[in-house]
């Protein structure tokens, strides 16, 4: 299969590499990483055992690239408005779009612009991020799961996806709902990502702390009550935090990308994590009072 990579952060990077690894025909499009990989290659220090490219299809426009198959979008989704220019010349008759975009509302952006029926929306649980240029370092997960936009149910393409992603080692499950899938991914992003960003604390810290710890799950049973009056095809059970409590622990002092992009000096994808969210809570009759509260105070630092 022919794929385009756009937006190539650590995910972007890892996921395509091992897609690449794995005999699919990857072009990534590229900016600061772009004269070390297409010199050097690209070196994935991995959990899962280290591989490297030697040679690697890196390019600085969509346009070098033309219409493919398969564009994986990596993007934060304070980028989303370069969807058009960066997707559009990549976009063929049959083509398909999967966002592993973080957050709500970027396959409604995706399926006004290009079509609903080309969208399949996706998240990834990973640990991962860029060292220096041209390096991904893995330490964690690497799993992800997949849905389509417009239909309910596992279709037949969904089927080939994760088939081809498991084929090159990324453990990959199709979902019949996106809304569940989604709701169930900021169980996690929402509490951690905007408390490790605000407080500059990990993950293990945040949790050994006995008020941040029943913050975080008092953040979560919000998330799970504004996600289940979405309309999903089943219910988020409670015993999910438990679960991403659970998940989070084993992974020590985990600093999550949003905390990155702070540190870093980077915009934080608060319209996609918190407002998009928070405004459709509010739709449903659910109050998020933590989360727009933490909304809020991630809101301060941001320039405007």
């Amino acid at each position: 299969m022919q794929i385009a990579v756009v937006g190539a952060g650590a995910i972007g990077l890892y996921f395509g590499a091992r897609l690449q690894q794995g005999g699919e025909d990857v072009h990534f499009l590229l900016r600061r990483d772009y004269d070390a990989v297409t010199k050097n290659g690209l070196i994935i220090e991995s959990c899962k055992g280290n591989f490297s490219l030697g040679q690697v299809q890196g390019y600085r426009s969509p346009q070098e690239i033309g219409p493919v198959d398969l564009v994986l979008i990596g993007l934060k989704a304070f980028a989303n408005d370069r969807y058009q220019p960066l997707i559009e010349p990549l976009i063929g008759p049959k083509t398909l779009l999967l966002t592993l975009q973080n957050g709500l509302g970027n396959e409604d952006r995706l399926a006004t612009l290009f079509g609903a029926e080309k969208i399949v929306g996706g998240i990834a649980f990973i640990c991962s991020y860029r060292g220096e240029s041209g390096t991904v370092h893995h330490t964690g997960g690497g799993h992800i799961q997949i849905a389509e936009y417009t239909r309910r149910g596992i279709t037949p393409r969904l089927t080939e996806l994760e088939a081809m992603f498991e084929r090159c080692q990324i453990p990959c499950k199709a979902q019949a709902d996106i809304h569940r899938m989604r709701w169930e991914k900021l169980v996690w992003n929402i509490p951690f990502n905007g408390l490790c960003a605000l407080t500059g604390k990990t993950t293990d810290a945040l949790l050994t702390h006995p008020p941040s710890r029943a913050l975080i799950i008092g953040m979560m049973q919000e998330v799970v009550n504004a996600g289940n009056a979405q309309g999903l095809m089943e219910p988020i059970s409670d015993s999910f935090v438990d679960q991403m409590i659970n998940v989070t622990e084993p992974m020590g002092a985990y600093k999550p990308s949003m905390m990155i992009d702070r540190l870093e000096g980077r915009p934080l994808e608060l319209a996609a994590i918190y407002g998009e969210p928070l405004h459709r809570a509010a739709e449903a009759g659910v109050a998020m009072p933590r989360t727009a509260m933490l909304q809020t105070l991630l809101d301060l630092d941001e320039e405007h």
